[in-house]
């Protein structure tokens, strides 16, 4: 289920890739599953349908789903691309943080910290 902060500070649209991709990352989608129509997953969101189209082309570009004219969008083979996305955003956010002067033991503290809150169901959002 993807879920869109609208007061947050990432773009929408990329949230909505974010969802998808960590939806397929934990097996709730699966290769070849059908996506929601832009239109539908915009009205269950409350969005503009431009914007959940935005993400998908985003995430067709990317080679995580693709689409079928006249049928929709459809979850592409996995090999790692949704996994990928999500580490190469980590790996960004760490160097930034490193520049910024955060000691490795902190980022190894919060790393720890996220895995163990996940291992126990809190889904590692740290609330």
């Amino acid at each position: 289920m993807i879920t869109i902060d609208i007061t947050g500070r990432v773009p929408m649209y990329e949230q909505i890739c974010r969802g998808i991709c960590g939806e397929i990352a934990k097996g709730v989608l699966k290769e070849n599953d059908r996506l929601p129509a832009a239109r539908v997953l915009a009205k269950e969101l409350g969005i503009n349908p431009n914007t959940v189209a935005k993400a998908y082309g985003i995430l067709e570009r990317d080679g995580i789903i693709y689409s079928i004219a006249g049928r929709g969008c459809f979850v592409a083979k996995h090999e790692g691309k949704a996994d990928k996305r999500f580490t190469e955003e980590f790996e960004e956010k760490t160097r930034e943080a490193v520049k910024a002067g955060v000691p490795k033991d902190t980022l190894i503290e919060i790393i720890e910290r996220v895995c163990a809150e996940a291992a126990a169901g809190n889904g590692g959002n740290g609330q």
